[in-house]
C-alpha cells in the first residue's frame, strides 16, 4: 500500500520509518526543507533511539522517500497520515492550523480516493467538524488514529503497542488503517471518531493525574516525616494502582502532558463543564516546578552570585526534547535572581536559554566549582557517574537537590552533600 506521512517530527518520522519497515511504500513530507535534508543525510534533527537506523534502512531499500512539500509530484497514495503539531495557544486551546492546512493541501493535491488518517492529537469533537467542513461530499474518508508513543521509546512502542485505537465512520476505513499494523500483535479498539480522540486525552490526563497525586502525597510526607519511596512501593503493589507514573519529583513536562491537559481543561470549559480535578493537576504540577528554586532560596537566602549546576535539561531521559521542560523554568528563575548557572544535558541543546546560563559539554565541567547542584533529568550517565570524584569538584556546602529522587540519599550524604529530595525526609533515609 502507498502511504504518505505529512509532518516529520517525533511522531511522523517514527511512523514513516515504521510503516515502511512493515513493507509499505511510504513518502514522508515536511514543510521544513532543512529538516528534510538532515533526515536524508542521516544527521537527524531529533534524537530518538533506534530511529536513525530504521530510517536509513528503509531509505536504502527504496521503501521510504523523504521530500520537502514542494518536491511532491503526482498522487499521494491510498493513505495520507497527518502527524503535524498541535501547539497550545495562549488561551489553552489546541492550535489546529497545521492539521487543517495538511488536510486542505491533501484535497488539492490528491485526485484519487484515499483515507486521511489523523495521528496528531486533536481535541475530541474536532475530527467530526473537520469531516463536516472539509471532507463531506468528497471522495476522501476520515479516520482518527491517535498515537501513544513515548519519546525515548517510540520505535519500540510502535512495534509493541499496548493497543491501537481507530476511530472511523465505516468498516472499510477500519480495515485499511488496520492493514498498517498487520504485522503487529496488539488489541485493536475500533470506535467512533470522537471517542478515539477522547481516549488519547483521557489517557494523558489520567497519567498526569497520577503524577500530581504522588507529588501531593510527597509534599504531605515531607511535613509528617514519612518516606515517599516506601509509600510508592506500598501502594504500587496493589494491582488496581500499579507503579507507573508514581515517581515524585519536579513534575511532568514535554510536548504531550502539559499541552493535552490544558487543552482538555479548555475544552471542558467551552462545553460548560468545570473539570476541577484536572485544574488541580495543573496547579500541583506548576507548584512542583518551583521546588528546587524554593529549596535553594531556603538554604542560601540570596542567590546572587551562587554557582549552581543544573543537571539535565530534556523533560525526561532518552530524548532531546525540551518543550515545556521543568528545567527551563528553573534556569530562568535562577538567572533572574543573579545565580551563576551552568547546565548540562547529554542530548538536549535548547536554543532559548538565558544569556547568563553556560551550557557545558560534559558533566564534569558543569559540576566543577559549583556549590549547589540540581538534578532535573535522570539520565543514566548522570545517575551512574563517579559521584565520589564529582563530589570533590563541588565547593562547600555541596548542596544537592534531587528533583527526580534518582540518587541514593545515604550515599550522597556520605560524600559530603547536603541532600534534599522530594518527599524523602523520612527517618529511614537519614
Amino acid at each position: 500500500m502507498r502511504v504518505c506521512v505529512i509532518g516529520l517530527g517525533y511522531v511522523g518520522a517514527v511512523a514513516a520509518a515504521a510503516i515502511a519497515e512493515s513493507g509499505h511504500q511510504v513518502t514522508g513530507i515536511d514543510v521544513d526543507a532543512e529538516k528534510v535534508r538532515a533526515y536524508r543525510s542521516g544527521s537527524l534533527p531529533i534524537f530518538e533511539p533506534g530511529l536513525q537506523e530504521l530510517l536509513q534502512k528503509n531509505i536504502a531499500s527504496g521503501r521510504l522517500a523523504l521530500l520537502h512539500i514542494d518536491e511532491v509530484e503526482g498522487e499521494l497514495g491510498n493513505v495520507v497520515l497527518i502527524a503535524t503539531g498541535t501547539p497550545t495557544t495562549e488561551s489553552g486551546a489546541a492550535d489546529l492550523s497545521q492539521v487543517r492546512s495538511a488536510i486542505e493541501w491533501t484535497i488539492a493535491k490528491q485526485q484519487e480516493p484515499c483515507v486521511i488518517v489523523v495521528k496528531s492529537t486533536i481535541p475530541p469533537g474536532t475530527g467530526v467538524r473537520l469531516w463536516e467542513t472539509l471532507l463531506r461530499g468528497t471522495s476522501f474518508e476520515y479516520v482518527s488514529n491517535p498515537e501513544f508513543l513515548r519519546e525515548g521509546q517510540a520505535v519500540n512502542d510502535w512495534f509493541h503497542p499496548d493497543r491501537v485505537v481507530i476511530g472511523g465512520r465505516n468498516q472499510g476505513s477500519f480495515e485499511i488503517v488496520k492493514s498498517l499494523y498487520e504485522d503487529i500483535e496488539t488489541p485493536f479498539v475500533l470506535t467512533d471518531i470522537t471517542s478515539a480522540e477522547m481516549i488519547k486525552y483521557a489517557a494523558n490526563a489520567f497519567l498526569a493525574t497520577k503524577i500530581s497525586f504522588i507529588n501531593e502525597i510527597a509534599a504531605l510526607s515531607d511535613r509528617l516525616g514519612a518516606t515517599i519511596d516506601d509509600i510508592r512501593d506500598g501502594i504500587s503493589l496493589d494491582p488496581r494502582i500499579g507503579n507507573g507514573f508514581l515517581h515524585a519529583g519536579v513534575g511532568y513536562g514535554g510536548s504531550c502532558f502539559p499541552k493535552d491537559v490544558r487543552a482538555l481543561d479548555y475544552l471542558a470549559l467551552t462545553t460548560g463543564h468545570n473539570f476541577e480535578l484536572l485544574r488541580s493537576v495543573i496547579t500541583v504540577n506548576n507548584r512542583q516546578r518551583m521546588l528546587p528554586f524554593h529549596a535553594l532560596k531556603q538554604r542560601f537566602g540570596m542567590l546572587d552570585g551562587l554557582p549552581v549546576g543544573v543537571l539535565g535539561l530534556a523533560f525526561k531521559p532518552n530524548t532531546d526534547d525540551v518543550r515545556d521542560a521543568p528545567s527551563l523554568d528553573l534556569l530562568h528563575l535562577l538567572s533572574e535572581h543573579g545565580a551563576h548557572v551552568k547546565a548540562y544535558d547529554p542530548k538536549a541543546r535548547p536554543h532559548a536559554l538565558p544569556s547568563s546560563v553556560e551550557l557545558m559539554d560534559s558533566l564534569e565541567e558543569c559540576v566543577r566549582g559549583t556549590q549547589a547542584l540540581v538534578l532535573m533529568t535522570e539520565w543514566s550517565d548522570i545517575i551512574n557517574a563517579d559521584w565520589e570524584s564529582l563530589a570533590r569538584m563541588v565547593r562547600s556546602p555541596r548542596f544537592f537537590f534531587d528533583g527526580r529522587n534518582a540518587l541514593d540519599k545515604k550515599r550522597m550524604v556520605s560524600l559530603g552533600f547536603e541532600y534534599t529530595g522530594v518527599g524523602r525526609n523520612g527517618r529511614n533515609l537519614d
